[in-house]
C-alpha cells in the first residue's frame, strides 16, 4: 500500500467513512480521476443526488455503492479533503484550507458549494477539529 493510499484512508475512516476502494484511490492520479468524474456527475445531477445514484449512472464508481445514501456532494468533499491530506502528508507535514482551494483550483474543481462545504466542514482536512468522525452523520440528516 503506498503511503499517499494510507494517508487518503487513514483521513477517510477518520471521517467515520468506509475506506474507499484502492482501485479508485490508490495514487494521486487514481483519485484526481475519479473526485473528477464525481464532479462531473455532480454537475450533471446536482448536489443532493447520493453516492448509489452516482454509481448507478456510472461504472468506473460502482465501487461507491456500499456508502449508500450518503450525499454524493458531502462524500466529494470528504475526498478531495482526503487528497489534500494525503497530498500534504506524503511532501511534507500537514493540510491547509489554502492547500485544498489550490488542488481545487490547479484540477479546475472550483464550485461554489465546494467552497462552502470547506468553509463549514473543516474537519474533512483537518485532524485537529474534534468530533469530525461524526460530522457525516449531521450531513446525512440536516
Amino acid at each position: 500500500m503506498s503511503d499517499f493510499y494510507k494517508y487518503f484512508k487513514e483521513n477517510m475512516e477518520d471521517l467515520g467513512l468506509i475506506a474507499p476502494p484502492q482501485s479508485l484511490y490508490g495514487t494521486q492520479a487514481l483519485a484526481i480521476s475519479t473526485i473528477s468524474t464525481i464532479l462531473a456527475y455532480i454537475d450533471k445531477f446536482g448536489t443532493k443526488v447520493t453516492v448509489r445514484e452516482l454509481a448507478g449512472a456510472g461504472t468506473r464508481l460502482e465501487g461507491l455503492a456500499v456508502l449508500g445514501a450518503l450525499g454524493a456532494a458531502y462524500y466529494a468533499g470528504a475526498v478531495i479533503g482526503s487528497l489534500a491530506v494525503a497530498t500534504g502528508r506524503t511532501m511534507s507535514d500537514g493540510t491547509s484550507m489554502a492547500d485544498v482551494f489550490y488542488e481545487l483550483s490547479k484540477r479546475g474543481w472550483s464550485r461554489t458549494w465546494l467552497r462552502s462545504l470547506f468553509h463549514r466542514r473543516p474537519g474533512l482536512y483537518n485532524a485537529s477539529v474534534s468530533g469530525r468522525k461524526y460530522i457525516k452523520h449531521y450531513e446525512n440528516y440536516k
